[in-house]
């Protein structure tokens, strides 16, 4: 696309689609159509925008651009003054900019039948936009006279209104996985996997079927995600496997295993080479490197250091109906099966703590800890308390 500069006018189209929300605002896949625009413009080396729109959707807007973009907002009634210093501070090299006047779609892998079909959206002169922003006509008067139609041919679609959106939604998102595919990433089911515009995805990374990558979720290089994965917020290092499991702001590291069906919550950290493994949940934990939680755990509000070993079956009691309180567990420690652990405690370095215990106070480093009732053998017992009819 010529030029990196590009204005957009966001109308406030409530009255005329019968909905609470602008149709640009309104969300497909759960983000804005402005982000879907904005996204697929910067992927196009679009890296500076205007935004002109009513005061009272400057708020929602904004967070719509990518980060890493140069943005000048107005929200005046007459933006001329401020357009005026967006388009004089761009390149001298930057001959024409794009214009965006209404609610449109740029999907530049999308192909239509209807060729030739113009869009909201025009390419402009630099200059003569200036020229004419200085003059009292209308600028709508100089784009209609003097702008060059984008069309569906270059990428550009209207969107009639918010009716459109269910059939536009599988094809946005199948422009940006085309976009992950060109980039080095496998994807196996274009149908079946949703990744929000403007996610990175590495290079060598596989995306299974029911893979949904939303806000601010980043994934490494020679990663496996999926089957059926949800992650949120979630930075995945390289090299790591995610298997039908869900993570909320939470970090993994490279070399990490999780899943299937494990649950990590907000405050979760994986370090690198850690596990969480089948049905383990973790929250406000976390794993140094090297540390297994195999399966059928829940730490919360746990430090657990390296090289540990979570038996399967391991509980943190966090929560005394009143305040979560931390379990502190250092490097090199190992947590038998079926373990409950009350916090606030704390297992030393290399310490073990035997299966089936309950632990109500530290550990010391090296040390055993064991905390159960000794099993006692009654002789002939059964036969003494048979049932009559099984005598």
């Amino acid at each position: 696309m010529a030029g990196r500069s590009a204005v957009l006018f966001l109308l406030d189209d409530r009255y005329r689609t019968g909905s609470d929300t602008p149709l640009m605002l309104q969300r497909v896949l759960g983000v804005p159509v402005l982000k879907w625009l904005t996204e697929a413009l910067y992927r196009a080396e679009v890296n500076r925008f205007f935004l002109a729109c009513a005061p009272a959707l400057l708020e929602a807007a904004k967070p719509c651009f990518p980060e890493a973009a140069e943005l000048m907002t107005s929200s005046d009634e007459n933006p001329s003054d401020l357009l005026h210093v967006f388009l004089s501070t761009a390149s001298d090299e930057e001959e024409s900019v794009l214009v965006v006047t209404g609610p449109v779609l740029y999907l530049p892998f999308h192909r239509s039948r209807a060729a030739g079909r113009s869009a909201n959206a025009c390419m402009v002169s630099r200059q003569g936009l200036m020229a004419a922003l200085d003059e009292t006509a209308p600028i709508g008067h100089y784009l209609r006279h003097s702008g060059d139609a984008c069309t569906e041919d270059d990428g550009f679609f209207n969107l009639g209104g918010p009716e459109e959106l269910p059939e536009w939604q599988p094809i946005m998102n199948g422009n940006y996985l085309r976009v992950l595919i060109r980039s080095g990433v496998e994807i196996w089911d274009l149908h079946n996997t949703y990744v929000e515009p403007g996610i990175p995805v590495g290079i060598g990374t596989t995306l299974l079927p029911g893979t949904i990558l939303q806000g601010a979720t980043t994934v490494g290089y020679g990663c496996t995600i999926g089957p059926n994965t949800r992650l949120v917020n979630t930075k995945v290092g390289n090299h790591s496997t995610v298997e039908q499991s869900k993570a909320e702001d939470a970090q993994i590291g490279s070399h990490v295993q999780v899943g299937p069906f494990a649950h990590l919550r907000p405050g979760t950290v994986l370090e690198a080479r850690t596990k969480a493994g089948a049905f383990v949940e973790l929250k406000n934990t976390v794993l140094g490197t090297g540390t297994q939680a195999a399966h059928l755990s829940y730490l919360g509000d746990a430090a657990v250091g390296e090289g540990v070993n979570i038996g399967c079956g391991t509980v943190t009691a966090n929560f005394d109906r009143v305040e979560k309180h931390p379990t502190v567990i250092e490097k090199e420690a190992f947590i038998g099966c079926n373990s409950t652990l009350i916090a606030p405690v704390t297992v030393g370095q290399g310490a073990y703590i035997g299966a089936g215990s309950v632990i109500t106070e530290d550990i010391p480093a090296q040390a055993l800890g064991i905390g159960r009732a000794k099993q006692q053998n009654k002789k002939e017992w059964a036969l003494r308390n048979k049932k009559e009819e099984d005598q």
